[in-house]
C-alpha cells in the first residue's frame, strides 16, 4: 500500500466531485459534510467517468444510464451497474488530502455473498428467466445472506448476457459476442447459484409449486420469480414464413441477421419505434440501403412525440434511410426467402432481409393458477412485486406493477427497471420483518442512433403538452450540435423527460423524480431552472 496526497481540503466545496489522476490510474474523490471519500472513477458498467455525473448526498448518479453508487463505501445502489466501486481510505493531514492506495489499482469490486449451507437452509429458490431481472435477482438473494439453492432457469443455452447491446454495437458489428456476457460460468460456480440453461418450461403449477421442463422433468421451489420477459411480436402475412425474416429478441437472432448482412444490399424494417429504429441506424452503418415501413406519420410518435420524432427522421435521412409511413406490409415474396414487400398501395419494395420490429408480447403462456391481464397476459403484481399467489414474485417485462405518478399500474419494457424490479423482489423474498416497495423506481431508459444519445427518465404513455428547453433539428443547428431537454407534463406533473447532451440534467433529474421533489409543470414552463442547484 502508498499513502498518496491527491488533493488540497480547499480545492473541494461539499457536494463537490473530482477525479485524480494517480498514475497511470484514476480515482474518484467526493466531499460530503466536510469530509472526503475515494472511490473507483469509473461505472462499472460502461465505464463512463463518474465525475461528469452527479453527487446527491451520498449518491454518486452516472451520467450515461444512471447507475447509482454510494459515494462512502462505493456500494452499487441502483443498475445496470453489476459491480461496486472500490473504495479507498483518506485521511487529512494538515492542508493536505491523503489517500491509501494499492500498487494496483482496481477500479471495481463484487459484493460479498453468502454460500450456500442447505443445514442452514434447506430452501429452494427459482429464479425462472435469466434476463436483466433474473440475473440481478439471483445475486441479491446471495448478497442479502440467502444460503438455501438457487436456480436459475432459461430456455436460452448462453450465459446471461447485455440486450441492450444486440439492436446497437453488437447489429454494428463492433462488438464481438465474448462481450455480450453479463458474469462468468466461474461466477456462478463461485457463487453456488445453479444453472439450468437450455430447457424450456412449458408449465409452472402454482398450486402445487411444481415447475416442469419440455422433457417432462420437474423442479419443486419455496420461493418463485416469474423474469421470463417479453416475445418479439412476429407478422401472421402471406409469405412471413419465408427465410430471411427476422425478429430482434436474442443473440440468435442478431447472428442470423449478421450472416446475411455479409452478403446483403437491402433491408426492410417493419416498425418505427426503438428495436426498428436502432436496426435502421445499425444496419444502414453497416453499409445497407435501408427502408422503414410504419403506420405512423413519424419515428417513435407513442413515446417521444411529433417533434423528438422528426428529429430522428431527419438524423435517419440524413444518413441516407428512407420511410414509407402511413402504410403497413400485406405480403412478402420471394423463392424460398424474402425478395420483396407489398404494401397497403401496391407498392413493391425489393429487400434482401426484413426486421420485424412490433414490439414484444409477455411470455407467460406456461403459467397455471395465476389469472393474467386480460389485454396483454401480462402478470398483475403489488407494490411489493408479489403475484396473487403466495411465494410467487413478477419481475420486469411480464409484471404490470403499480406505478405510482400514473396512479394506476403498467407494464414497462426497460432494461433497467427490470434489474431494480429483479432486485425488489428478491429482498422480498426473502420475507424479512420489512419489504421493499417498488413505488419509488424512476423508469430510465437510453438509445444510440449513429452519433446521437437520447436518455430518457420517467414514464409517460400520454401527455398535455411537451415544453421544449434548448432547441430540436428544425432549427439551424446541425444534428451533433444539438441540447435540450423535452419536458412531458400532464395535469401540472411532469411524467417524463427526455434529453440530448444534456447528461448531466437528466441525472439529476432522476434524482429529484426519485426523492418526489420535481418541480410542477407551470415551474417548467415559467422558471429557469439550474438542475443542479436544485438537487
Amino acid at each position: 500500500m502508498k499513502e498518496i496526497a491527491v488533493a488540497k481540503v480547499d480545492e473541494l466545496q461539499d457536494g463537490q466531485m473530482q477525479q485524480i489522476a494517480v498514475g497511470d490510474d484514476q480515482i474518484l474523490l467526493s466531499k460530503i459534510d466536510g469530509q472526503f471519500y475515494a472511490t473507483g472513477a469509473f461505472c462499472t458498467h460502461y465505464g463512463a467517468p463518474l465525475a461528469k455525473g452527479i453527487l446527491c448526498n451520498e449518491r454518486i448518479v452516472c451520467p450515461w444510464h444512471n447507475a447509482c453508487f454510494n459515494a462512502i463505501a462505493g456500494q452499487q445502489e441502483e443498475p445496470p451497474a453489476l459491480d461496486s466501486l472500490t473504495n479507498f481510505s483518506v485521511r487529512i493531514e494538515g492542508e493536505q488530502v491523503l489517500v491509501k492506495l494499492p500498487e494496483d489499482i482496481s477500479q471495481q469490486r463484487t459484493l460479498a455473498m453468502a454460500r450456500y449451507e442447505p443445514k442452514v437452509d434447506q430452501r429452494t429458490f427459482v429464479v425462472l428467466g435469466a434476463g436483466s431481472a433474473g440475473t440481478v435477482a439471483v445475486e441479491t438473494l446471495r448478497q442479502q445472506g440467502f444460503q438455501g439453492q438457487i436456480v436459475l432457469i432459461s430456455a436460452e443455452q448462453k450465459l446471461p448476457y447485455d440486450r441492450t447491446k444486440l439492436s446497437k454495437n453488437y447489429l454494428q458489428g463492433k462488438a464481438e459476442e465474448d462481450s455480450l456476457p453479463l458474469r462468468s460460468c466461474e461466477f456462478y460456480d463461485q457463487h453456488n447459484i445453479e444453472l439450468r440453461f437450455g430447457e424450456a418450461v412449458t408449465k409452472v403449477d402454482s398450486i402445487n409449486k411444481l415447475i416442469t421442463f419440455e422433457d417432462n422433468s420437474t423442479l419443486e421451489y419455496d420461493s418463485l420469480l416469474l423474469a421470463t420477459g417479453g416475445q418479439a411480436k412476429k407478422m401472421d402475412l402471406p409469405g412471413s414464413n419465408l427465410a430471411n425474416i427476422f425478429t430482434l429478441r436474442n443473440t440468435e437472432d442478431v447472428n442470423s441477421i449478421l450472416e446475411e448482412v455479409k452478403k446483403a444490399k437491402k433491408a426492410l424494417i417493419i416498425g418505427s419505434s426503438f428495436i426498428g429504429m436502432e436496426a435502421a441506424a445499425s444496419l444502414n452503418q453497416q453499409g445497407l440501403e435501408v427502408v422503414v415501413v410504419s403506420p405512423s406519420d413519424v419515428p417513435f410518435k407513442k413515446i417521444l412525440g411529433d417533434r423528438l420524432g422528426k428529429m430522428f427522421q431527419k438524423l435517419h435521412e440524413q444518413n441516407g434511410v428512407t420511410f414509407k409511413f402511413g402504410t403497413k406490409a400485406t405480403e412478402f415474396g420471394g423463392d424460398g426467402k424474402v425478395e420483396y414487400a407489398v404494401l397497403e398501395n401496391g407498392e413493391k419494395i425489393a429487400t434482401d432481409l426484413v426486421i420485424v420490429g412490433i414490439g414484444v408480447q409477455p411470455n407467460t403462456s406456461y403459467l397455471e393458477g395465476i389469472e393474467l391481464n386480460e389485454k396483454d397476459h401480462s402478470i398483475p403484481v403489488n407494490e411489493y412485486l408479489q403475484t396473487e399467489i403466495k411465494d410467487i414474485y413478477a419481475a420486469g417485462d411480464i409484471a404490470s406493477f403499480p406505478y405510482q405518478p400514473m396512479g394506476e399500474s403498467t407494464r414497462i419494457e426497460h432494461w433497467r427497471l427490470a434489474a431494480q424490479h429483479g432486485k425488489i423482489a428478491a429482498i422480498n423474498m426473502l420475507e424479512k420483518s420489512k419489504l421493499t416497495k417498488a413505488d419509488d423506481i424512476v423508469p430510465f431508459f437510453w438509445s444510440g442512433q449513429y452519433d446521437l444519445k437520447l436518455r430518457y427518465v420517467g414514464h409517460a404513455e400520454s401527455w398535455d403538452e411537451i415544453k421544449i428547453d434548448g432547441e430540436l433539428a428544425e432549427s439551424n443547428k446541425s444534428l451533433d450540435e444539438l441540447e435540450f431537454l423535452a419536458f412531458y407534463l400532464q395535469n401540472n406533473k411532469v411524467m417524463a423527460v427526455a434529453g440530448v447532451n444534456r447528461d448531466k440534467d437528466i441525472a439529476a433529474i432522476s434524482e429529484l423524480m426519485r426523492r418526489q421533489k420535481m418541480p410542477d409543470a407551470n415551474e417548467i414552463k415559467n422558471t429557469e431552472i439550474n438542475w443542479i442547484d436544485l438537487i
